[in-house]
């Protein structure tokens, strides 16, 4: 079917390539569908639900029909559409949704019994008996459901993430698009020109009007050249930009490698971009649709501009007989463009009562196509005019019911298009998408004069936007006809006549939703899956809505059209993952003390996205438990150290500081003098507890706050909103220093000898009372020594910065050693903190309230902060909330779980009678047993009762003793002392 001296393929450089493991070949240039047509293959998929055998239906990314498994093993990758895909040497590409083959489906029994599945039988039938669900029902579906599948093994491909900037993006590179980048280009200003093609163009590639009195693709590649000229404008070729978002930004998706067969090592398959621009053109183009009529479906009947596109672009037919159905002048550009090039064409059949007339091909007028016949093949259609039924002979049939502008990225942000009943389609709304303009084809403009003038005055109002000077140009000479169509969007009679081909979507389905009241468009495209396939129905959901419109007595504008939302076209999930796998998903954070702590044998344990120690075993230690024992031993009898320096650390400055502190805090911070530090606790918005920390003041407008580790980040995107959204006029500025700073907790009741040793001027007791801060200096290196304690005991942390980190950490447990002491790690770290009943994200969850830990009185009653109004709800301060208590068992050797549930000692263990639940649990060496916090109804008023833990998955009840929180030194003397 390759048609002599035609197409802008390279013939010089032939391609094999595999369809189905048969072989075939073609050329440079080609498409997966255009070397197929021209093969001879016709039949390249099967529909969704009823498995009927479907051709290539258009030429683009809004292909339903052609979608193809490309790749094997781990790169395999399924539903890649063959009209994008470019073939390339040793391509291999499998048809989908079929069994045991493409030939032979054995799920087209599904067609057989289309009667009993039409729009929302599965509503109607899996609902009884209701026991059949589980059983039968949902496995057969699940079975059935999906089109292509995944190979299952780990990807080896890679995907990277990439961002841009520019003046100016230009979205699509037809005659409006390189219209626009040209005018930027030339008037300075940074360009981004992106095409979801390989080859740039647009319709100048597919059509044979001339431009500027050459054809319309060597123009193409002219202006192409002056662009690739100015080093201020970017050609991104295969690029999809597939959303709009929030200021000036786009999405786009590059695919990198899969129009080649060579993959070098490290490359990207695709690169997913973002690109902030501070204006956009839209010249995305239109999409035509087809006309529904029975049996529409047929391998063979393509919409008229592919056939165009494959007949000039790749020197294609896709028939030797091919007839033309339409509404417009298209239809007739179409028959003249394959009579041009050879092929015959037995009739334009032409719905219109004044279609021109023309003395290049039959023209019937008024005249429909109401049947089409041949399974695996067009072989004929059947006409209908005011006389009767004619049927003619042909193996293909282009059609054309109007083009949709691609109004899609316009509507990102909620708009909805406009309807035009002049050219009968959906355009923009204006101002719809702030800083982007359409123009072109996809504003509603279909002449190629049109096109170039639109976007060459939405390229001039940019620049005088962005207060550039424009030079005034003429514009290329182009052809400049009207564009002529009589509405037409089925064509009446028996039959399924189909609107949505991926899915088997008829214009009954939409008829039968409107008569059982689902009479909304959206209601309407839920009962029938209309346009939710993966072409997200780029071809039929005007046609659609028409006759829903029709069905329900309303208008096209009144009816309306379906929300848009991105993806344009489908992104891969390991794009828009790109770099988050692997250590990308699960980064590894070391400390400067890790490779110490590896040395020592410590196992390393997740927290956040850091490795800490567990703990650190010595010889002749059999069990963790030992261990910890040990260190605890340390921190309560002698001297212990820790690396802390996980913790979040934000360094916040500026005059309003300390009011940006008393309004993200609960608790007031503008009193704390410079030198001390004060404990923090921070709410969300709905008055829930978001994190605790201590926060330093350094200096009069200079503070330093700590977070938890685990929520650094969230922290920090906090404190952005609030100083982006809340407050923008403080003056108040905060960075992240967590890693700029390795800091160590010396704690003990030797902690302050051990300082001494190492300090540079000793420790004066009177100058460093509890929860204080100040300079200090080791070894000439200025550094950073804070009173404070998560243990319980004395305690101090000290901070370098980090690069002194690991020879401070050898220095400190070499000492610490040498008074008895050493480090400890998490687990003991743990140990203590329960003793003291300190809490950790393990009590402050996400469900707690200041009332709940017990600090209701640190919400201060003499300011106003985030989340104090929602924290003052009645049902957030009732007594009988879960509070937080202490546990321990009755009996000694008690055993306790964290994540146990608490019941009343005599109610039987079941969700009504639940009572609270434990969060953190350890074996106390310092009380001999087991101890717990947790969060049990009316909480602080239950202490001295006795309740019931139970953990039913591990088997384990046990008779616990509700305490308060703090097991071990209560009135905090050692910690202050």
């Amino acid at each position: 079917m390759r048609l002599a001296g035609r197409g802008l393929i390279d013939r010089s450089k032939p391609v094999a390539f595999e369809f189905d493991g048969a072989r075939h070949s073609g050329f440079e240039g080609d498409t997966l569908a255009s070397a197929l047509l021209a093969n001879g293959v016709r039949v390249m998929g099967r529909s969704f639900k009823y498995h009927r055998p479907r051709g290539v239906l258009s030429a683009g990314s809004e292909e339903p029909n052609a979608l193809v498994t490309v790749g094997a093993g781990d790169a395999r990758e399924p539903n890649v559409r063959a009209t994008m895909q470019e073939i390339h040497e040793g391509l291999q590409a499998w048809s989908q949704n079929r069994w045991p083959s493409l030939g032979f489906d054995l799920m087209a029994v599904n067609d057989l019994a289309a009667p009993f599945l039409g729009a929302g039988f599965y509503y109607k039938t899996f609902m009884w008996p209701r026991s059949f669900w589980e059983k039968l029902y949902e496995p057969v579906i699940r079975r059935a459901a999906g089109l292509g599948a995944l190979s299952g093994q780990a990807g080896g491909e890679r995907y990277e993430r990439a961002h841009a900037f520019c003046d100016l993006l230009v979205i699509g590179a037809g005659p409006a698009g390189l219209m626009a980048a040209l005018v930027a280009g030339r008037a300075g200003a940074d360009v981004i020109l992106a095409d979801e093609q390989a080859r740039m163009g647009g319709r100048l590639l597919a059509e044979t009007y001339e431009v500027d009195g050459q054809a319309g693709h060597l123009w193409a590649d002219v202006v192409l050249a002056e662009l690739d000229a100015l080093p201020n404008v970017r050609r991104m070729g295969r690029t999809t930009v597939f959303g709009a978002y929030d200021g000036g930004t786009y999405g786009a998706l590059e695919r990198v490698l899969h129009h080649s067969g060579r993959r070098p090592r490290g490359a990207p398959v695709e690169t997913y971009w973002t690109i902030v621009a501070k204006r956009a053109v839209l010249a995305a183009g239109a999409i035509e649709r087809p006309v529904a009529f029975r049996n529409n479906d047929r391998p063979g009947i393509m919409t008229a501009g592919a056939v165009r596109a494959y007949v000039n672009r790749w020197g294609v037919s896709p028939g030797q007989s091919v007839a033309v159905f339409g509404n417009s002048d298209d239809a007739h550009r179409t028959a003249r463009d394959l009579l041009a090039a050879g092929v015959h064409v037995p009739a334009v059949i032409d719905s219109r009562e004044d279609a021109p007339e023309s003395r290049d091909f039959e023209l019937r007028r008024g005249a429909v196509v109401c049947d089409a016949s041949g399974r695996r093949g067009l072989e004929a259609v059947t006409i209908r005019t005011a006389q009767g039924e004619e049927r003619i002979a042909a193996d293909a049939l282009a059609v054309t019911g109007g083009w949709n502008p691609t109004v899609h990225l316009t509507c990102h942000m909620n708009a909805r298009p406009v309807w035009r009943d002049d050219i009968a389609c959906f355009v923009p709304q204006e101002g719809a998408v702030p800083g982007l303009r359409a123009a072109g084809a996809c504003n509603g403009a279909f002449s190629t004069a049109t096109c170039l003038r639109e976007g060459a005055a939405a390229a001039r109002a940019v620049l005088e936007e962005l207060g550039r000077t424009v030079r005034d140009e003429p514009l290329p000479e182009a052809e400049d006809d009207p564009y002529r169509i009589a509405p037409l969007w089925a064509v009446s009679g028996k039959g399924r006549a189909w609107l949505d081909f991926q899915n088997d979507v008829t214009v009954k389905d939409v008829k039968q939703a409107a008569q059982e009241n689902f009479r909304s468009v959206e209601h309407m495209k839920r009962y029938t899956t209309q346009g939710m396939a993966t072409d997200q129905g780029k071809n039929s959901n005007v046609a659609a809505l028409a006759v829903l419109a029709d069905a329900t007595g309303r208008g096209i504008p009144q009816t309306g059209t379906t929300t848009f939302r991105p993806p344009y076209s489908p992104v891969a999930i390991a794009a828009l993952g790109a770099g988050a796998e692997g250590k990308g998903f699960r980064p590894e954070r070391f400390a400067t003390s890790h490779a110490a702590s590896i040395e020592r044998g410590a196992p390393m344990i997740e927290a956040g996205l850091w490795y800490r120690p567990s703990y650190f075993p010595r010889d002749g230690e059999s069990d963790w438990r030992q261990s910890c024992d040990r260190e605890v031993g340390y921190v309560r009898e002698a001297v212990g150290v820790a690396d802390v320096s996980t913790l979040g650390k934000i360094d916040i400055q500026g005059k309003d500081a300390a009011a940006f502190l008393d309004f993200v805090y609960s608790n007031m911070f503008s009193t704390l003098k410079v030198g001390r530090v004060r404990y923090g606790l921070m709410l969300r918005e709905d008055g829930f507890v978001m994190d605790d920390g201590t926060t330093a003041r350094l200096g009069e407008k200079h503070y330093l706050m700590t977070t938890t580790t685990a929520a650094a980040g969230e922290v920090m995107k906090h404190l952005e909103f609030v100083h982006q959204g809340l407050q923008p006029d403080w003056d108040v500025r905060f960075v992240s220093v967590t890693e700029q700073w390795a800091q160590f907790a010396v704690a003990g009741p030797k902690a302050r000898e051990l300082l001494d040793g190492i300090l540079d001027a000793p420790l004066d007791a009177a100058d460093w009372p509890f929860m204080s801060c100040g300079a200090v200096s080791v070894g000439g290196i200025a550094g950073r020594l804070f009173r404070i304690s998560f243990s319980g005991e004395q305690g101090f942390e000290i901070a370098v910065p980090a690069r002194y980190g690991a020879a401070l950490f050898d220095i400190l447990t070499d000492r610490a050693e040498a008074l008895g002491g050493g480090p400890y790690g998490m687990e003991a770290l743990n140990v203590l903190r329960i003793e003291k009943g300190f809490i950790t994200h393990a009590e402050i969850h996400g469900r707690t309230t200041a009332f709940d830990i017990g600090m209701g009185r640190m919400v201060s009653a003499k300011k106003d902060c985030i989340g104090k109004t929602m924290s003052e709800r009645p049902g957030l301060l009732e007594a009988d909330r879960e509070r937080l208590v202490g546990l321990k068992p009755i009996n000694a050797d008690g055993r306790m779980l964290a994540g146990a549930h608490l019941f009343r000692e005599e109610d039987p263990p079941v969700r009504e009678n639940g009572q609270g639940y434990v969060t953190s649990v350890c074996h106390s060496p310092m009380l001999g047993q087991m101890i717990g916090l947790g969060f049990l109804k009316g909480g602080s008023d239950r202490h001295g009762e006795i309740v019931k833990m139970w953990d039913g998955l591990r088997g384990v009840t046990t008779l616990c003793e509700v305490t308060g929180p703090v097991f071990f030194d209560p009135d905090g003397g050692r910690m202050r002392g």
